[in-house]
């Protein structure tokens, strides 16, 4: 099973931090979702992108886990040379592809 047969995402940022929120489509995913979910999962996943702490903020009522990424933007998304560091355009420019 992957993340996203359970759960969507969205994304914001400031400076040179991200933020990454996960909710689950049911209820009842959520303690799924909090265990599985770590901050220290999240920082692996991201290793080579995140250089600096995760930190986690779980509102169950709203079946939600909330990540705060440090130094995930390679000096804020303004000044970093990479394309699209935060992954907003690329993603969305993928949805576009025409498949044959």
């Amino acid at each position: 099973m992957l993340l996203r047969d359970i759960a969507h995402t969205r994304t914001g940022d400031k400076g040179n931090r991200s933020t990454l929120s996960v909710t689950v489509y049911e209820p009842q995913n959520f303690a799924l979702l909090e265990k599985a979910l770590t901050a220290e999962r999240v920082q692996a996943h991201f290793a080579g992108t995140v250089h600096g702490p995760v930190e986690r903020y779980a509102l169950p009522h709203l079946g939600t886990l909330n990540f705060v990424m440090h130094q995930a933007l390679g000096g804020g998304v303004t000044r970093s040379l990479a394309l699209d560091a935060h992954g907003k355009c690329l993603s969305a420019h993928l949805l576009s592809f025409v498949l044959e």
